[in-house]
């Protein structure tokens, strides 16, 4: 038989609500999606072209809305197995009650951690995840590998930004002396992470970041020849910054400056760059970031949680900074999806000096999906419903009595209930189906995080 001529599978999708956010924040009532291959190939109103051929799958999506796959831009997978604990207590202070257990963790946790925290975000719509993994106590094992194959595994396009610490207790940081590497070491481990594993193809599932944790738990020195690492090598750059009040101090105090003004004398702005939370920036902070183009992993969950304040989203996007959203860590957001930071962001904004003109439905899922993927550099690949870009996507079933008496659709995802995934594709292959996991057995990971978790309070509680 002779081979055929237009081999590429295809997914059709018809009878659905779609939002692009494209540039237009182009909408259809009722239209198609093809998926060929791991590209979307043709979008619009109405039914899908006649005649496709190679047609796999056919999907009717009504009563379902369609939209760009969500895109987490700051976590913390390990936390997952702290979950629930020092719930009352203010950022530095939680830090101080959790780095002893935190310095205890080894690959087998690690690695369950990283299942859980993917298998939650993965079944409620996140295509493309990220982790800031920073902890790396000696003779733990891989732990970057851990988390790279449970991501891989999964079945999501995924980025590790490959954290450090080497700022600890005895030079005035607040991570315990055995949670730190040394400046070599940190390093080294970096760059042997980004040559192991870092692919910067178009379609590509796995990339990695540079990552020092925080300017509380670095050194300088770290800070500046992180910078010329990530940039030698070609990735981007991520930290936390501006998040409390008590950091600010702490930059003034150790530095003479704030923290804007300190990461810009040590590379640390670019377009190159996103930092976490940036919760209290001023007028000249959101221009700085606007004129480098730094990009922003907006956490409202967790700058609730710990009490770190509202982050100025408005005035940020207002002034052109990428702006994406981020779960943070489950021992600071114990929900651990993104959904919740959609409705979170629109919802705690508005309590800010902008009202209830801060953010709108639209804004709120901009955020979570081309906002993210401009912050992880990928806005060409991901994050909108476009032909050529890559198939990752989600139909939310939105005919349920969670959202069936909201009419428009947006609103319903956005400001309603979390809303079941009925399908998740994720570079053209199904991930979820019918609101479960078909990548990984979800019972199974709710057993492995919770034995990991038992057997981590055992360590920390005999150490």
């Amino acid at each position: 038989m002779a081979p055929s001529a237009d081999p590429v599978s295809r997914i059709v999708i018809e009878n659905v609500a779609i939002a692009t956010v494209d540039a237009h924040d182009t909408e259809y009532a009722s239209g198609h999606l093809v998926v060929a291959g791991n590209r979307i190939e043709s979008i619009g109103a109405g039914p899908a072209p006649q005649g496709l051929q190679n047609v796999v799958r056919r999907v009717d999506g009504t009563g379902h809305l369609a939209t760009p796959g969500l895109i987490n831009t700051h976590h913390h997978f390990y936390q997952w197995i702290t979950r629930g604990m020092a719930t009352d207590h203010n950022l530095f202070d939680w830090l101080v009650a959790l780095y002893p257990t935190w310095a205890r963790i080894d690959e087998p946790m690690v690695r369950a951690a990283a299942q859980g925290s993917l298998a939650m975000m993965a079944r409620g719509g996140v295509t493309t995840a990220m982790d800031h993994h920073y902890v790396y106590p000696r003779g733990s094992g891989d732990l970057s590998g851990a988390i790279i194959g449970a991501a891989r595994d999964m079945g999501v396009r995924f980025t590790l930004a490959r954290g450090s610490m080497d700022r600890s207790v005895k030079d005035g940081g607040l991570p315990p002396d055995f949670a730190v590497e040394t400046l070599d070491g940190a390093l080294a481990g970096t760059e042997a992470t980004i040559d192991a594993h870092h692919d910067a193809s178009f379609d590509s599932m796995t990339q990695v970041a540079a990552a020092p944790c925080s300017p509380f738990s670095i050194s300088t020195e770290l800070l500046r020849q992180g910078a010329e690492l990530a940039r030698r090598k070609g990735v981007r750059m991520h930290t936390h910054g501006s998040e409390t009040v008590e950091e600010e101090k702490f930059c003034h105090e150790l530095f003479g400056m704030g923290p804007t003004d300190y990461f810009e004398s040590t590379g640390w702005l670019g377009d190159d760059v996103w930092m976490a939370h940036c919760v209290h920036m001023n007028d000249s902070d959101i221009a700085a970031f606007a004129r480098t183009g730094t990009g922003v992993a907006h956490c409202p969950s967790s700058n609730a949680r710990l009490a770190a304040g509202i982050a100025r989203v408005p005035d940020m996007l207002a002034a052109g900074v990428p702006v994406g959203l981020g779960v943070d860590g489950t021992a600071s957001n114990e929900s651990g999806e993104l959904h919740t930071e959609l409705r979170n962001a629109l919802l705690i904004n508005r309590l800010g000096a902008h009202r209830e003109k801060a953010l709108d439905a639209r804004q709120a899922l901009r955020l979570g999906t081309h906002g993210g993927a401009r912050v992880l550099g990928r806005a060409d690949q991901i994050g909108s419903l476009e032909p050529g870009k890559l198939a990752d996507l989600v139909l939310w079933k939105l005919d349920t009595l969670a959202h069936a008496s909201i009419a428009d659709p947006v609103t319903a995802l956005v400001f309603g209930a979390a809303a079941p995934v009925t399908l998740s594709l994720v570079d053209g292959k199904p991930v979820v189906e019918d609101n479960r996991l078909i990548t990984a057995d979800e019972d199974a990971i709710a057993r492995a995080t919770r034995d990991e978790a038992r057997r981590l309070a055992r360590i920390a509680a005999g150490a």
